[in-house]
């Protein structure tokens, strides 16, 4: 194959999926949707539980006093706002695409989890932080009364946070477990519930502690536990949603299957190159830089980058913005070498391809 081969069909058009493959892709989208509204349930029990217990939580530390109740009506405060913005992120992340966001709107979904993340560590571990040092500042005097109301206000709490827990879990049991986690938005629902859970546990044993040894230094541990735990899920989950903005790749394994079914056309060559990125929970973008074998025209170009994107698409139904790069790699290289002019990123002869690692293939591979 000749540089001037690849000067004519430099083939980027993204996958056309053909009827076949259409269907399968269909059918994928209508599974993500079952699983998205499966997600918007499971949302919207844990807003419900969130927004009651933060009011009993609330009532209840202002009768008793206690700094680790108050800490934790301020973690449902937070939780409950975050199932609102989960709620916006799987409404809007489905907008078609648009000649603002020829990509689409997947990206939503990524956005609204870092706004979670923000939400619980600042609504809840930073005021965690702060009620517990106003209670070794000031010290906190509790009635039996107020001890039995907060317990029974934390218990009750227990039980519903463990309930709305138990329902994301078996979603994520239904989604194929640590694939189901890929959701974002189901993925902070577990994290908030799964800390819910446990920071009741440390505000039961912290007033417990008080009421048997009159130290308010145990609740005071139990606010700075919660805090701790708060501040640690929301760098964990902000950490993944960073990640999936800047643009995140596939996992490995998937882009080795990937490479090994391009490397499988008996027309490739070579794979000089393969980038990947989620655009969203399924879309994917693949594109790749490929070496054909020589001796094709430009028509045989053409048919060939089709019909190994359709295979692709079929293969992978999310990935559907599929892009292929055809280029002339040993010319490219040799030009490379000699400090002449190569193949640039697109196929085009110029006088900088030659330097470029789109017309060698040495830099970017996935």
């Amino acid at each position: 194959m000749t540089s001037e081969d690849t000067k004519e069909q430099p083939d980027t058009t993204p996958a056309d999926t053909g009827d076949n493959e259409g269907e399968s892709e269909g059918e994928s989208k209508g599974r993500n949707s079952g699983s998205d509204s499966s997600t918007r349930v499971t949302v919207f029990v844990a807003l419900g539980a969130n927004l009651v217990i933060a009011v009993a939580k609330a009532v209840g530390g202002l009768i008793s006093g206690s700094p680790a109740l108050l800490s934790e009506a301020a973690h449902s405060v937070a939780d409950s706002l975050n199932e609102v913005f989960l709620l916006a992120a799987l409404r809007r992340s489905k907008r078609p695409a648009d000649r603002k966001h020829p990509f689409g709107y997947g990206k939503e979904r990524f956005f609204w989890s870092l706004l979670a993340a923000v939400g619980i560590f600042v609504m809840g571990g930073c005021f965690s932080f702060f009620q517990g040092f106003e209670a070794l500042r000031n010290g906190a005097e509790e009635s039996f009364s107020g001890y039995m109301v907060g317990i029974a206000v934390l218990v009750v709490s227990l039980l519903a946070e463990g309930a709305s827990l138990l329902r994301a879990l078996l979603q994520v049991r239904r989604q194929g477990g640590a694939a189901g986690m890929k959701d974002p938005a189901l993925r902070t629902v577990v994290a908030e519930d799964g800390t819910a859970v446990l920071g009741v546990t440390l505000a039961i044993i912290g007033m417990v502690l008080h009421m048997v040894t009159g130290q308010v230094v145990w609740e005071a541990s139990a606010s700075f536990a919660i805090g701790l735990l708060l501040v640690f899920v929301a760098f964990w989950l902000g950490r993944d949603a960073r990640d999936q903005l800047i643009g995140r790749a596939v996992d490995e394994e998937e882009s080795d299957r990937i490479r090994e079914l391009l490397k499988a056309q008996p027309e490739i060559d070579s794979v000089e190159t393969l980038l990947t990125m989620e655009l969203g929970l399924d879309s994917t973008l693949v594109a790749a830089r490929i070496d054909l074998v020589p001796g094709l025209d430009s028509e045989e170009v053409e048919d060939v980058a089709v019909r190994i994107k359709r295979s692709v698409a079929h293969t992978f139904p999310a990935a559907d913005q599929i892009f292929l790069d055809v280029t002339d790699a040993k010319t490219a290289r040799a030009a490379a070498r000699r400090g002449e002019t190569g193949v640039s990123d697109w196929g085009h002869v110029d006088d900088t391809a030659a330097e470029s690692p789109a017309a060698t293939g040495e830099r970017g591979g996935a």
